[in-house]
């Protein structure tokens, strides 16, 4: 028996909504985010990731559960107590990425239980959006590593995903996670064969997009003191690689080129384009 709702499926009434809060604004969740917490019974949200104000979102008459001390089973037991409640288990950014969700899918399964996962915005997007930043940029970095030091939980990470492996493909990365441990992050940053150098711009962020949040410019060589300035350890996101310098960019997108074409623009021989929607008799 698939367990999954989906839009085509008839409306059950009772549901469990993994839902991403996206990554600290209260209006950075999704429409369809908020509406799963307006019409939430129960609502388990973690105090130390989500800000409370997005509990706003939330009818007056929820159950709120803030799983900050909750241990898995704790939360399991939550889904067991309410078996005909619309239940919201929120996370902080996109439920997809550090979320811890696939343990409470499986339990889903297992005892049948109709449930859905709503995206989120990302951590990385919304740093992103706050310095005005691309993370793709032509000749600069093609490519964005999600990654994290190995720290207390290394069993869980497999010996070739580590930072220092990533770094010697010089790509942007995001690193979550580390921000505990300053001094071994750089130095896997530039671990012998890393691209890196220490000059490779580096942004620090604590919690990007909330009204508190910090944001560090550094390079890769300053990325230990920038983020011991922050004084934070927690919800601290570090992104490396050359799209953040700041200078212009070198290399023009293909996308809006005029001597390009796509399957939807086609160049002219002036080396204008014309769209194959205009290109259509409107009149």
């Amino acid at each position: 028996m698939s367990t999954t709702a989906s839009p085509s499926d008839t409306e059950p009434t009772s549901m469990i909504s993994f839902v991403g809060a996206g990554p600290g604004a209260d209006d950075l969740i999704t429409l369809r985010g908020a509406q799963r917490l307006a019409g939430a019974d129960v609502v388990i949200w973690a105090s130390s990731l989500i800000p409370e104000s997005m509990l706003d979102h939330c009818r007056p008459d929820a159950t709120l559960h803030d799983s900050a001390t909750m241990t898995l089973e704790d939360v399991l037991d939550v889904f067991e107590a309410h078996p005909d409640a619309m239940i919201v288990r929120l996370h902080s950014g996109d439920p997809s990425v550090y979320g811890a969700i696939q343990e409470q899918i499986d339990w889903c399964h297992e005892h049948e239980r109709f449930f859905e996962v709503v995206p989120g915005v990302t951590s990385v997007a919304g740093a992103a959006a706050e310095i005005r930043r691309e993370l793709t940029i032509p000749k600069r970095g093609q490519a964005l590593v999600y990654t994290r030091l190995a720290g207390r939980t290394s069993a869980s990470m497999r010996e070739f995903e580590d930072v220092k492996s990533f770094a010697a493909h010089g790509t942007t990365m995001a690193v979550f996670l580390s921000g505990a441990r300053p001094d071994e992050l750089q130095d896997e940053l530039l671990v012998e064969g890393s691209r890196y150098t220490a000059d490779t711009p580096a942004v620090v962020f604590v919690r990007a997009t909330w009204p508190d949040q910090q944001i560090v410019h550094t390079t890769v060589g300053g990325v230990a003191a920038a983020i011991r300035s922050t004084g934070a350890t927690m919800t601290l996101l570090v992104l490396v690689g050359d799209v953040l310098e700041d200078i212009p960019v070198d290399a023009r997108s293909h996308l809006y080129d005029p001597a390009y074409t796509t399957a939807y623009r086609l160049r002219s021989e002036r080396g204008s384009t014309e769209g194959r929607a205009s290109a259509r008799s409107t009149h």
